[in-house]
């Protein structure tokens, strides 16, 4: 069993991964990880990260990471299991460089996306730090949400009126608790 993620372990992560790349590269971070630089969490379970473009030697980087730092590392991403939001790149916060490597956080947007259609109490309670960490604001987060919902076929797992009335009641709570 792996340790959990705490920000020290998340940061070496990162500058080991930026000393052992043999090439320029991105990551983008999601979800716990995310939530644990923006103070929403003190740990994390695991590292979810986005390659792109890939740092070459990555994979070799992340497999001896895992084992010397205990951590879980998983390609892992909102936009493999909901539509990428326009322009998701240009909204991605930059965190740090470390050798050759960018780091960012994903889009929050995006991110919010996936989690309000994932549901859980917890991911719920993630967009609800965004939006009050001024992250994510709702009408703009609504309106992207809205330009992808015509994508939802390339998603079979997906039910597009479920996910609407998922968005429905988030939004419906979110105005509630802010009134």
């Amino acid at each position: 069993m792996r340790s959990p993620v705490d920000k020290n372990k998340l940061f070496s992560f990162f500058q080991e991964i930026g000393n052992r790349s043999e090439g320029p590269g991105r990551i983008y971070i999601v979800g716990g990880s995310t939530a644990l630089l923006l103070g929403v969490r003190d740990q994390t379970v695991d590292i979810d990260i986005k390659l792109d473009p890939e740092p070459k030697g990555i994979f070799a980087s992340i497999s001896s990471l895992k084992e010397s730092l205990s951590i879980s590392v998983e390609l892992a991403s909102p936009d493999q299991f909901v539509p990428a939001l326009p322009n998701w790149k240009e909204r991605s916060e930059f965190i740090a460089k470390f050798g050759q490597v960018e780091f960012f956080h994903y889009d929050f947007y995006g991110q919010a996306f996936a989690k309000i259609v994932r549901g859980h109490t917890v991911d719920l309670s993630d967009v609800r730090a965004l939006i009050s960490l001024g992250k994510v604001e709702s009408s703009f987060l609504r309106k992207l949400i809205q330009s992808v919902m015509p994508e939802l076929e390339r998603y079979p797992a997906l039910n597009g009126l479920e996910i609407q009335k998922r968005m429905d009641d988030f939004f419906e709570n979110q105005e509630t608790n802010v009134s």
